[in-house]
């Protein structure tokens, strides 16, 4: 995007960062994935979270590009519905697991999945007011959506690596350099 590529200019010539999307769409899964994996959670609930995180945000992507209001609010309903299945299997599936797993991984899980909750809330909060009823100028909402890109993926990443202790040896992958 900073390149002046993964744009175009949607209804009210207003500038729509598709190339977002498809990042969105890559990155949550992953940390979804990890998530998972970290908590120990079966691969069907993992592989139905990533799903749902997919339909998340396709969904708020048909949002952003439908022209007509009801379809906006229609697909900006829908991807909130997806999204209320992926927080409840962050929050209490996955959570679960990592209770079983013990102490350290829990604690280590509850602090990714705060850190993921809480700034997963605030991307339709700023959908709402940035695509939904365009209040916010393009620019504003470029950087909101980086401070929450940033915090809920390299903030995210620095646990996980801080964290690191917690693991059992066997469940490392080796360094072959």
């Amino acid at each position: 995007m900073l390149s002046g590529q993964g744009w175009t200019a949607i209804a009210g010539c207003r500038q729509f960062f598709y190339a977002r999307y498809f990042d969105w769409a890559v990155t949550n899964s992953l940390i979804v994935l990890n998530l998972g994996l970290i908590a120990g959670a079966d691969s069907a609930s993992i592989a139905a979270t990533i799903g749902a995180e997919v339909v998340v945000v396709f969904a708020t992507y048909m949002g952003s590009v439908a022209v007509v209001t009801t379809v906006k609010w229609f697909w900006f309903t829908f991807s909130l519905v997806a999204l209320v299945f992926v927080l409840y299997s962050i929050a209490r599936t996955f959570k679960d697991s990592a209770i079983l797993r013990g102490g350290a991984i829990a604690s280590l899980y509850g602090q990714l999945a705060a850190l993921i909750l809480i700034c997963w809330i605030f991307y339709p909060l700023i959908w709402v007011f940035s695509s939904g009823f365009a209040s916010f100028s393009v620019s504003f909402e470029v950087c909101a959506y980086a401070v929450i890109d940033i915090c809920a993926k390299v903030i995210f990443s620095f646990i996980i690596l801080s964290g690191r202790e917690v693991f059992p040896p066997g469940n490392l992958v080796k360094e072959y350099v």
